[in-house]
C-alpha cells in the first residue's frame, strides 16, 4: 500500500517547471530499506486532460525535460515516474535497480495512475517497456476500474527479446532460472552499454546532459536474480500470456548496431537492443499494436538527434491526438 500525501509536492532537479512528488511503499519485498518512487510532474496538469506518464528503462530516470515541453505544448498533461531503486528514488543501502520480480514494481504505478486521475497514456522505454505491459495486462485481468484509465501505451524501444543468437539463449535460460533462484544477488556483466552511454552524454561525443551518478554511461551493475526475472517476463510475451488491452504505438530505430564500440554510426543506430526482435515481438502485447520504426534513431528514440527526434515526438504527439 503507498502512502503518500499529494499536497506535498517539491521543487525537482530539473528546474522551476517541473516538481516532485515522494510515493512511500514501505518495507522492500526484497529485504533492503524501505521502498519509495518519484513521482514528477511539469507545470500545472488540466484537471481531466489526458496525461502522459514517462517511464523510464535499466540504468536510467527522467530527464527528458524536452519531451515534457513538447508533449504540454500539444495539449496534453505530462508526468515522470522514476521506479524504485532508480534515480531520484533510490535510497542508501540499495542495489540500483535491482528486482527480482517486476511485479514489485506494479504498486507505484497503480499509484501514479490514481494521484493523476485522468486518463493515462505511460511512454515506457526499454526494460519499462516490457515492465509497463505486464502491468496493463494485470490490470486488464484484476482490476477493470483503473484499466479503464489506460488510454493506450507508447513503447519507446521496449526489451521483449534477448538481443543473443537463439542458441545461447536457449542454454541461458534454464542456468539463469536456476542461478537466479539459488543466488539472486550475484553481479553479472551488463550488455553493453558503455557504447551507448558515451554516444548521448555531452561530455562524450553526445548531446545530452544527465546524472551520471543516476545513469552510468556504462551502466549499472546486473544480478543474476534481476536476469531471471527479464527472462521469465520476456517468455510471457513470446507465449502470448501479455495482453494489455489498450491500443500500442512501438516505437525503435530502423536498425541495430550491437557488440562494436563507438562509431559515428553509433548515433544513428540501436546499439543496445535488436530492432528485429522488438518489430517480431511487439504484436504480440494486444489487438491494435502500431510499429513505427524511426530512420536514424537511438536506442531511446527521444535522445536522438535532431531530425530522428524530430520524427518521434510528432509520431507520438499525433497518435496520441487520435487517441
Amino acid at each position: 500500500m503507498s502512502v503518500v500525501d499529494v499536497s506535498d509536492w517539491y521543487p525537482d532537479l530539473l528546474g522551476p517547471d517541473f516538481s516532485a512528488l515522494d510515493i512511500r511503499l514501505g518495507p522492500d519485498p526484497e529485504g533492503e530499506t524501505d521502498i519509495v518512487a518519484t513521482l514528477v510532474r511539469y507545470g500545472t496538469p488540466v484537471p481531466g486532460r489526458t496525461s502522459v506518464l514517462w517511464v523510464h528503462g535499466m540504468t536510467d530516470y527522467f530527464f527528458h525535460a524536452h519531451v515534457a515541453q513538447a508533449v504540454a505544448e500539444a495539449g496534453f498533461n505530462f508526468y515522470a515516474l522514476d521506479l524504485r531503486k532508480c534515480g531520484r528514488s533510490r535510497r542508501d543501502g540499495q542495489r540500483w535497480h535491482y528486482s527480482t520480480d517486476f511485479r514489485h514494481y506494479f504498486p507505484e504505478l497503480s499509484a501514479s495512475l490514481d494521484i493523476i486521475d485522468a486518463p493515462v497514456v505511460p511512454i515506457a522505454h526499454s526494460t519499462g517497456g516490457l515492465i509497463v505491459p505486464l502491468w496493463a495486462d494485470h490490470l486488464r485481468r484484476i482490476n477493470s476500474e483503473r484499466h479503464a484509465r489506460l488510454a493506450g501505451i507508447v513503447l519507446n524501444s521496449p526489451w521483449l527479446d534477448m538481443m543473443y543468437p537463439r542458441a545461447a539463449v536457449a542454454v541461458m535460460r534454464p542456468v539463469a532460472g536456476l542461478l537466479g533462484r539459488l543466488l539472486p544477488a550475484v553481479k553479472i556483466p551488463g550488455g553493453n552499454l558503455g557504447t551507448y552511454g558515451v554516444s548521448i552524454h555531452k561530455d562524450h561525443y553526445g548531446d545530452w546532459d544527465f546524472n551520471v551518478t543516476f545513469k552510468p554511461v556504462g551502466g549499472h551493475h546486473k544480478y543474476l536474480g534481476w536476469l531471471r526475472e527479464v527472462l521469465r517476463a520476456q517468455k510471457l510475451v513470446h507465449t502470448d500470456q501479455v495482453d494489455v488491452g489498450v491500443p500500442v504505438l512501438t516505437l525503435c530505430s530502423t536498425a541495430s548496431l550491437l557488440g562494436r564500440g563507438y562509431c559515428e554510426d553509433s548515433h544513428c543506430h540501436d546499439t543496445v537492443l535488436d530492432i528485429e526482435q522488438i518489430q517480431r515481438w511487439a504484436p504480440h502485447l494486444g489487438a491494435d499494436v502500431t510499429v513505427h520504426p524511426v530512420e536514424r534513431a537511438r536506442h531511446d528514440v527521444f535522445l536522438s538527434r535532431p531530425e530522428p527526434l524530430s520524427e518521434a515526438l510528432t509520431t507520438t504527439i499525433d497518435w496520441l491526438r487520435r487517441r
